[in-house]
């Protein structure tokens, strides 16, 4: 039974997963079958990513991709189909993208990335910014309402391993799909295409630059090439909101190999006061998340006096504080869960499954 794995199936489709197409592995895994029998095949959404990106230069072909292979890949597709037509509200498109997501079901979603990226990158489409806002999506497991200290920016996942059991971090998604192989193959789309993502750090509209950050945060960076581009942006960014992404980004894509010296940089940019407060705020979250050093008393004095709940509301324009937040804004909800982890949840828990 598909429950023995631990996965409660609610219907996020109107077909029965046992005879739907697109549920094959997923079936054949809850049969007994070895994952490792399916990497690299038609049935790896990571490989399919990477056959995506390989033909980009000659065109994405968006009924060459296998969509009926993933579950809700279909789904994924029309919704691409929309946004490249580029003549319909955008709002339909990203919500189905979007909705995957949240419903923890991201490898259909996984595939429409690439496609995203090009749509994002393209300064005259109409729907740009629509694409770039769903496209990190999948590349973030499980981060609606997470806002501890140990999670909010950390990846567990490798984009560059490709064993077969690699998903084990993020477990199996809702339809029974191995959710790291779905995380794994957005982030690596998104590492592909960090010369194409790049120049939108330095777009003249504001919400690009903050998305942008927000998918680059999720970029494989060895050769630091992301983060001294997010660095140099933020020495010439005058927007104290796009400042303070900035900031979460640099935190996010280095939480994965932390090094004194920049536990100590966003020490400084927290305790800088001539930084706007968002800005400074922004830098208190990404210490905590870099450091599991008790916080001093300045930082909780920081806080104290810059997190007020107007400001709370008005930073959820980040991305990371809307996913954090959970009945509550992202920013109240971080310093709840970073400082006093033993207060118990306000609203109970959002995510509990109704009796």
């Amino acid at each position: 039974m598909i429950e023995s794995l631990g996965i409660r199936w609610w219907g996020c489709g109107v077909r029965d997963w046992r005879t739907d197409p697109t549920f094959a592995m997923c079936r054949a895994l809850v049969d007994g079958a070895d994952l490792a029998a399916f990497v690299g095949g038609a049935f790896d959404v990571r490989a399919v990513v990477a056959g995506i990106q390989s033909g980009a230069r000659r065109g994405l072909l968006l009924d060459a991709v296998p969509w009926g292979n993933f579950p809700h890949g279909d789904d994924a597709r029309e919704a691409v189909h929309l946004l490249r037509a580029s003549e319909d509200p955008a709002s339909y498109a990203t919500g189905v993208l979007g909705g995957l997501c949240a419903n923890d079901s991201r490898a259909a979603a996984a595939l429409a990335v690439p496609f995203l990226i090009r749509i994002a990158a393209d300064a005259h489409h109409p729907h740009r910014a629509a694409a770039l806002a769903v496209l990190p999506g999948p590349a973030r497991a499980r981060h609606y309402g997470v806002a501890s200290r140990d999670e909010l920016l950390l990846h567990r996942n490798d984009p560059r391993r490709h064993a077969p059991y690699d998903y084990d971090d993020y477990g199996v998604e809702v339809t029974g799909y191995p959710a790291g192989w779905s995380v794994a193959a957005a982030r690596a789309a998104i590492t592909a295409e960090t010369p194409v993502l790049l120049p939108l750090l330095n777009d003249s509209d504001s919400t690009i630059r903050i998305d942008a950050t927000y998918a680059l945060a999720t970029a494989a960076d060895p050769d630091h090439v992301v983060r001294t581009a997010l660095a140099a942006r933020l020495a010439t960014e005058h927007d104290a909101i796009v400042r303070a992404a900035l900031l979460l980004a640099v935190a996010e894509i280095t939480r994965a190999h932390v090094q004194p010296p920049t536990v100590w940089w966003f020490r400084e940019r927290w305790q800088d006061r001539t930084e706007a407060p968002e800005v400074r705020l922004a830098a208190a979250i990404g210490w905590l998340c870099l450091t599991d050093e008790p916080a001093p008393e300045d930082l909780h004095q920081t806080i104290d006096t810059f997190a007020t709940e107007e400001r709370a509301h008005a930073m959820d324009t980040l991305p990371w504080m809307h996913a954090a937040g959970s009945g509550e804004p992202g920013l109240s909800r971080c310093i709840r869960c970073m400082l006093h982890p033993e207060e118990p949840e306000p609203y109970g828990d959002p995510w509990a499954f109704p009796l």
